[in-house]
């Protein structure tokens, strides 16, 4: 009796040392495991739940099973003509196979860092072997677009004389054919780079072309076409308001000209009229009584003239005939 009690309380001992050494382990939504004795794989786990282990020499290295984002570096990169850019791409990825990815490259950094070489060869590699227009541009749609002259008509303006001024008119002028494109390129640099990854366990979702700017050589000189441009802009509107000014100009003096001439000529035939109606009243008055009337026009002559007269004069002039007159006539 007391043997079998011994027995069950060495099982006892072995069964609580077995639990606290751990022989379970979670494995939550969203994670996949790799366990692993003495280095050697042992099994691979994907569902959740409960596990198994054997304590002390199993080890459980858990991974991801969502996607990953993978956010590189820009690169600057010669297109086939030869022009430098920077791109800047981006990627997502997951962990296909766990046991492939432990022996591989066991650690996410380093996981990581072969995505950096995989991916940015496959952006440099594509990109040289295509124009700038096909990493730039998605589809051929500009070259359907209408364009008109940038020179905004105003009240009365013939726009017919601003694009002939500027070269600014519809145009046929077509912009390079992109024959892959943008999204093209994205997809060939997927497929070059999918086709390495699933020796590392990973699988690659989707690469794409975040951003691509100009280098600064090719910056400056993109902006210095711009400048040209907006002055040719400007000097045609120069041009084409120092045209209007003059034609304005001319149409001002010339009415200006035809208004002063009817005023003029509206003017002396008021004048002429009134010089006859007062030649008329006067020849009238003169019949009425031609001596007062004398009288009265050497009356208004000597009040206009005498008080600015600096001369003395003899009096015996007939002008003065009505001022000393004996009779005060």
């Amino acid at each position: 009796m007391r043997k079998l009690v011994t027995v069950l309380v060495i099982i006892a001992v072995v069964l609580i040392i077995f639990f606290v050494l751990g022989p379970f382990y979670v494995l939550e939504e969203g994670q996949q495991a790799v366990v692993t004795r003495f280095g050697a794989i042992v099994s691979t786990t994907t569902e959740a739940g409960l596990k198994f282990k054997m304590p002390v020499v199993d080890n459980v290295v858990r991974y991801s099973k969502k996607l990953i984002s993978w956010d590189g570096d820009a690169q600057r990169i010669p297109t086939e003509e030869n022009v430098f850019v920077w791109v800047d791409a981006t990627a997502r990825w997951r962990i296909a196979d766990p046991m492939k990815f432990y022996e591989s490259v066991t650690s996410m950094e380093a996981a990581f860092g072969r995505l950096d070489e995989v991916i940015d060869s496959s952006v440099r590699t594509i990109i040289a072997r295509h124009l700038l227009v096909e990493a730039v541009r998605n589809s051929n749609i500009i070259n359907e677009i209408e364009r008109r002259s940038q020179i905004v008509q105003t009240a009365g303006a013939e726009l017919t004389d601003i694009e002939e001024l500027t070269n600014l008119t519809l145009t046929d002028e077509k912009y390079p054919a992109v024959s892959s494109g943008r999204e093209m390129l994205s997809r060939q640099m997927f497929d070059r780079a999918a086709a390495i990854t699933p020796q590392y366990g990973i699988a690659l979702e989707d690469i794409i072309i975040r951003q691509i700017r100009y280098s600064e050589d090719l910056t400056q000189s993109v902006y210095d076409r711009m400048i040209k441009q907006r002055n040719q802009i400007a000097e045609a509107y120069r041009s084409y308001g120092e045209g209007k000014k003059a034609e304005w100009i001319g149409r001002l003096n010339n009415d200006k000209r035809a208004i002063l001439s009817r005023a003029y000529e509206i003017a002396e035939e008021t004048k002429g009229t009134a010089d006859a109606t007062a030649t008329a009243i006067y020849a009238k008055s003169y019949r009425a009584d031609p001596e007062f009337f004398a009288f009265w026009r050497s009356i208004e002559s000597y009040r206009r003239i005498l008080p600015k007269f600096k001369k003395t004069l003899s009096t015996d002039m007939d002008y003065f005939e009505y001022l000393y007159s004996a009779a005060g006539e």
